[in-house]
């Protein structure tokens, strides 16, 4: 299977580490043309002169853009898409802080809403009117295991995010007749800045070195190691192919087999 994304623009958030990194190098290794967002222009400018260039047409470029203020997001979003159409569309995140559902408040879950819910649908909603008008498309969700179980500590992040996948489901029935996937990635633990900070965070609760609970959470893995980004960005590219086109309305885990242990 060689997937072939030339001439293609995929729009990524959070793409200047982590998860978003690994699905920004994979989408240009296959010749899309990627625009990465997040909120620190440096670490931008030097993620975009790392992307791939694997033939001589294809382009790559950034927008600086902060997912937690969601009314300064929605006027950027807004611009961006008044100059631009995108083919593949990667909604992904920095996550809310971790915490107890009882140390959390309801302004707590409300900016945790903004940041989760509101940026993926006002991104998507105007990412569609192009993809219709193509008749293909491509929408890939960055989510967690914890929409199947919920995960310890992060109470937040637990109750948002269902949110979005039911929402997900909804809207890929509803625009599967114009040729559109909609599909969810159910991540587990992955080698990244964002685990390390909640293992961190964990380990001030607990009083645990972090090197015993990064190896507990590796314990309940059946592969027994954190999944690397590259991994991740396997399986969006897939995604974002047509090899991919019959494929919609899916919410797939990719965790090591740690889903199967629940």
């Amino acid at each position: 299977m060689n997937i072939q994304l030339f001439s293609k623009n995929a729009l990524v958030g959070a793409a200047t580490q982590g998860i978003g990194l690994g699905i920004a190098l994979e989408l240009a290794k296959c010749g899309a043309n990627v625009t990465i967002m997040a909120r620190n222009e440096t670490k931008l400018k030097k993620v975009v002169s790392t992307l791939p260039v694997v033939h001589p047409d294809q382009r790559h470029q950034y927008l600086v853009a902060d997912f937690s203020n969601f009314e300064e997001y929605k006027k950027i979003i807004s611009h961006y898409f008044s100059h631009h159409s995108i083919d593949i569309l990667v909604n992904n995140t920095n996550g809310p802080e971790p915490g107890l559902a009882l140390d959390k408040n309801a302004e707590d879950y409300q900016k945790a809403f903004d940041l989760l819910f509101k940026t993926v649908c006002e991104t998507t909603l105007l990412a569609l009117p192009h993809m219709i008008q193509k008749k293909n498309g491509r929408i890939i969700n960055v989510s967690s295991l914890s929409v199947k179980e919920p995960i310890n500590n992060l109470s937040l992040s637990n109750s948002i995010r269902s949110a979005v996948i039911a929402w997900a489901k909804t809207l890929s029935n509803e625009v599967a007749q114009h040729q559109i996937t909609v599909n969810n990635i159910l991540t587990g633990y992955f080698d990244t800045e964002r685990i390390q900070n909640l293992i961190s965070h964990e380990s001030k609760q607990t009083g645990k070195s972090e090197e015993a609970i990064k190896k507990a959470r590796e314990n309940k893995i059946p592969m027994k190691r954190l999944g690397r980004t590259e991994e991740y960005g396997h399986l969006a590219a897939f995604l974002a192919s047509e090899y991919s086109s019959y494929l919609t309305g899916t919410s797939i885990p990719l965790d090591g087999g740690l889903n199967n242990t629940y």
